[in-house]
């Protein structure tokens, strides 16, 4: 940090011991007055640096939040008053003048204790939010993030091009908003969900490695990690592997990590989606704990007990550290029953004698030789917890995977960093209502080079070269190889059902430019929103954005959205449907 300039000399967090004697002028915001009788005050003067202590003998009518500007001389604190929870708790500012630049009226919620305070009226009064220690630390968290991304990718040949606001309906698949053409009356523009079909444009182009921070937009339900607007790092890189995309976003993520926590990071491990799912039930596991789930069809699947009569058995050594009460039992029994499954079979393992036991209302339908083989194979000893569901695979690994979450996250260090590249997703993520498989990613999303030959036999079995990078359980961001030969783009659009015609409608700018020689080429995506909060230590997204919408889409600062009159919306050609009536108004 520089020094300051201006109006004033220093900034009120640099001052220290070594300019005692020195004269400053700094400027900021009166974080509080103490008063010690008629001719001695103390001022608590705060910038976004820190706090310095400004005593004066004058009366002085001066109020929190005033912003002024104090002129004096540095000089040590007397013996004992000394505060060692500051940066500048050693000195303080005497023998000053002060002059006040801005009054300020009694403040909604007080700056310095934000624990109170209705989420409500923080944003309604942002601006005030915002000068707060913890939203000051969280925007400048996210300003090294996007610090880091642009010297990290511009030192792996990276170039940033901006691709625009105004854009034509991409196929990522959610809401997009409208913007209403004015010269052109009744077609629109939407904002872009994702630069996807832009940069691909670029690599047609010759552009080779291209990046951008790109703003985008959707119209989505609201939650902690979703806003409708959001930032997110958009590459894409000509004649490239799969392997070589991990390691430029890789090392993007090392550049963060070093910069915004002070600490560096190796390699990044990578799983299979299936992997993943069959070991953690869930395609983002949250590697910063064990207990990976293990199949015991092998063992139970034909023992004859009913209630492990199913297709797949999954059994997990519970990752806890004390064991569960009764009503905690049930309530995970009752958690599993409303994600799908029949039940959730629990073992408490007890020594008896030279032996492991289990107690469970099941216990007695297990001999002596299932109760040995479950226990190797869940790694159980004296104390431990296995946690058993028989049904489906996809049921029985997605149950199992939310109940170990819920265990194991309790007690978590959320300081830990736990980076895992998911790879091989599946091509296809289900059937729509026509019985044509849905594109999992989207439909420019390249085949596995193994899987060609599923795509007429089996196209639900066929695997994608997409991946994703997860960090302690939150996606991060995906992405994939793209196709670039048109008849392999043709095949996917006829399996997905879009004909020839919709395709050349919706995407015919593209298509054509794969007609004049298109590299191969993939490229990645990751919420920069989503980073910066989990650098910041945050769980809500909105602590990571200056101005964010509430859960609701409003923006209480601004009372957006809200109407406009109807001569703004005759220029653009359109007219507001009325108010439906509430039922039984007349």
């Amino acid at each position: 940090m520089g020094q300051a300039v201006g109006l004033r000399s220093l900034y009120c967090g640099q001052v220290s011991a070594s300019e005692i004697g020195n004269s400053v002028t700094l400027c900021g915001w009166v974080q509080r007055i103490r008063d010690h009788g008629e001719h001695l005050s103390f001022i608590d003067l705060r910038d976004h640096t820190g706090i310095v202590q400004v005593t004066t003998d004058r009366i002085t009518d001066i109020k929190p939040e005033y912003v002024i500007r104090v002129s004096g001389t540095v000089a040590p604190r007397p013996e004992g008053t000394e505060n060692e929870n500051l940066s500048t708790g050693t000195i303080e500012i005497r023998d000053v003048e002060i002059e006040v630049l801005s009054q300020a009226a009694p403040i909604p919620f007080a700056l310095d204790d934000r624990g109170d305070v209705e989420e409500i009226t923080r944003l309604r009064f942002r601006y005030l939010d915002i000068r707060r220690e913890k939203m000051q630390r969280n925007l400048r968290v996210r300003a090294k993030v996007n610090s880091a991304i642009r010297r990290s990718l511009e030192d792996q040949g990276f170039t940033e091009v901006e691709t625009p606001m105004l854009w034509t309906p991409t196929p990522e698949g959610a809401r997009e908003f409208l913007v209403p053409s004015r010269l052109q009356p009744g077609s629109f523009y939407v904002l872009p969900q994702s630069p996807q079909i832009a940069k691909q444009l670029l690599m047609v182009g010759g552009f080779d490695r291209y990046y951008q921070i790109a703003r985008c937009m959707r119209d989505e339900d609201l939650r902690a990690d979703r806003q409708f607007e959001f930032t997110q790092l958009d590459l894409e890189a000509s004649f490239i592997t799969q392997d070589e995309i991990h390691e430029f976003v890789s090392s993007t993520m090392r550049e963060i990590v070093s910069l915004t926590r002070g600490i560096e990071i190796g390699d990044f491990p990578k799983m299979t989606w299936r992997e993943a799912m069959d070991s953690y039930g869930v395609d983002k596991p949250d590697m910063r704990f064990g207990s990976k789930l293990f199949d015991l069809t092998d063992i139970l699947g034909s023992s004859g007990i009913r209630a492990f009569s199913a297709e797949c058995v999954k059994g997990i050594k519970a990752p806890i550290s004390e064991m569960p009460s009764r009503s905690k039992l049930d309530a995970l029994i009752a958690k599993a029953k409303s994600l799908g499954a029949g039940g959730l079979a629990y073992f408490k393992v007890i020594q008896e004698g030279d032996n492991l036991a289990f107690e469970s209302p099941l216990a007695k339908f297990l001999d002596e030789k299932l109760t040995a083989q479950i226990i190797e194979k869940l790694d159980l000893v004296a104390g431990d917890l296995a946690l058993i569901v028989a049904d489906k695979w996809e049921k029985a690994v997605e149950v199992l995977g939310a109940i170990r979450l819920e265990l194991g996250r309790n007690g978590l260090n959320h300081d830990d960093l736990k980076f895992v590249w998911i790879v091989d997703f599946p091509l296809f993520e289900g059937l729509d209502d026509n019985g044509r498989p849905i594109s999992a990613h989207h439909p420019f999303t390249m085949p596995h080079n193994d899987d060609f030959g599923l795509l007429d036999s089996d196209p639900l079995s066929t695997r994608s070269q997409s991946y994703d990078l997860v960090l302690n359980g939150w996606e991060l961001g995906s992405g994939s190889i793209r196709i670039h030969r048109s008849e392999i783009q043709s095949k996917i659009f006829e399996i997905i059902g879009i004909s020839e015609e919709e395709a050349h409608s919706r995407f015919g700018f593209l298509l054509e430019a794969f007609k004049y020689g298109a590299p191969p080429h993939g490229g990645f995506a990751f919420g920069i929103d989503r980073i910066a909060a989990i650098m910041a230590g945050e769980e809500n997204i909105r602590e990571v954005i200056a101005f964010p919408k509430t859960q609701s889409g409003q923006d209480p600062m601004t009372n957006a959205p809200k109407p406009v009159s109807q001569k703004i919306l005759d220029t653009v050609g359109l007219r507001t449907l009325p108010k439906a009536s509430k039922p039984g108004s007349n």
